[in-house]
């Protein structure tokens, strides 16, 4: 491929995509092939995998000299992914096994994302690229760990592709035996359902656990708000960290309901067997204006939504909504409560996002006084610009 000036610098900046208007001209391929980039002097600049499909040309496995693309480079690449998370899951082991095992861009494999919930390893892919190679790289996988399923998920641009799936679909078994529900996983010795079939991502959002088990010891004898709550994930916690009440509120009925098992599943722990547990399947805008109208009040707000900002043409408007949010938050917030509140949108960046927080507070007359900032749990490694996509603030209000 030759590429235009702008193409170049973004790989030479350390970009995992090159775009298609970054060509100077369109090349014939398959998903999956490997694909070239030349610099302007029309030296080796990149190798990647191919997807005509997607407005991303290229995933960039490699940049700067030449190198053999081959089952051989994957498995050093998976290792070197592996190793990277050997002190996580030495650490937890026994209380732990709910883990990301690739972390796509981040790990140097582009689109390319596998998380294990106990026996039950997930594989989710974002371009059609990976398909001639997920035999190699499952079977690499597999020499380094032992699962019992394989459950494959894939992207909505993909499934609206069948022609070019070969039999391929989203939620299929690839390999162990049939899925009927969800599976169980722990996570620091909670336990927690996945979806990997029909559930968000891959099942779970394995990124917050860290965050979560912030939220466990700032929690005691506190009431607790979880808002965009999900499948309950920080609510449990709170609960096992001696919450006396925690109200989970999620738009989805389904996730209502399996907060509700989550805490069952759990129930065993004295402190979560004592704490009530209000599920609510409301908007979490005109639920938390009602709560304010009628006057509730909680200790610990979290406020942890999805992503607001999918591309560069909705980031004020994403500032917007975090800062509605943020006062939101507030009004429910007994004076000198913890916020916490959480952005994934990699389009906002961390200093937009906390910048806002914090205006909007000030703005209502709330200013917060920081306990600190963090970000992804460890075995979602950040390496590149962009790919720290979670910031999270822990503030007293």
């Amino acid at each position: 491929m030759r590429i235009t000036p702008a193409g170049e610098r973004a790989l030479r900046h350390g970009s995992p995509w090159l775009y298609d208007t970054w060509l100077e001209e369109d090349c014939a391929g398959a998903p999956g092939d490997l694909a070239v980039a030349f610099d302007h002097r029309r030296k080796f600049l990149a190798i990647g995998l191919w997807d005509p499909t997607s407005v991303i040309r290229l995933r960039v496995l490699h940049q700067g000299s030449p190198v053999v693309i081959d089952e051989e480079w994957f498995r050093q690449r998976i290792l070197a992914a592996q190793e990277l998370r050997r002190p996580v899951r030495d650490s937890d082991a026994g209380t732990t096994d709910g883990f990301r095992m690739l972390n796509g861009e981040n790990d140097g494999l582009p689109g390319l994302v596998v998380d294990r919930f106990d026996r039950t390893c997930v594989v989710k892919i974002y371009t059609l690229a990976w398909i001639p190679h997920l035999d190699t790289i499952l079977g690499i996988l597999q020499e380094m760990h032992d699962w019992e399923r394989t459950v494959l998920r894939l992207n909505r641009a993909m499934q609206a592709r069948p022609e070019l799936l070969h039999g391929l679909r989203d939620g299929q078994i690839l390999s162990g035996a049939p899925l009927s529900g969800p599976v169980l996983f722990r996570e620091n010795g909670v336990v927690f359902e996945a979806e990997p079939v029909i559930g968000q991502k891959t099942g779970f959002f394995l990124d917050q656990r860290d965050n979560r088990a912030r939220v466990e010891r700032l929690s005691r004898g506190l009431s607790v708000l979880n808002v965009f709550s999900y499948t309950g994930g920080f609510s449990v916690y709170a609960a096992r960290g001696g919450a006396t009440q925690v109200t989970s509120l999620d738009i989805s009925a389904p996730a209502m309901q399996a907060a509700e098992r989550n805490f069952a599943h759990n129930a065993s722990h004295p402190a979560v067997a004592h704490c009530r547990h209000e599920p609510l399947a409301e908007d979490a805008f005109a639920a938390l204006e009602h709560m304010r109208k009628q006057g509730r009040r909680f200790g610990l707000v979290i406020l942890d939504p999805p992503m607001f900002a999918q591309s560069k043409a909705q980031v004020e408007s994403a500032l917007a909504a975090y800062a509605r949010l943020t006062q939101l938050g507030l009004a429910v917030l007994e004076p000198g409560g913890i916020l916490v509140q959480a952005s994934c949108s990699n389009r906002v960046t961390s200093e937009q996002f906390f910048d806002t927080v914090l205006a909007a507070a000030q703005a209502v007359g709330r200013p917060l006084r920081e306990i600190e900032r963090t970000g992804h749990a460890p075995d979602h490694p950040c390496t590149f610009e962009g790919g720290a996509y979670l910031k999270c603030l822990f503030a007293r209000g």
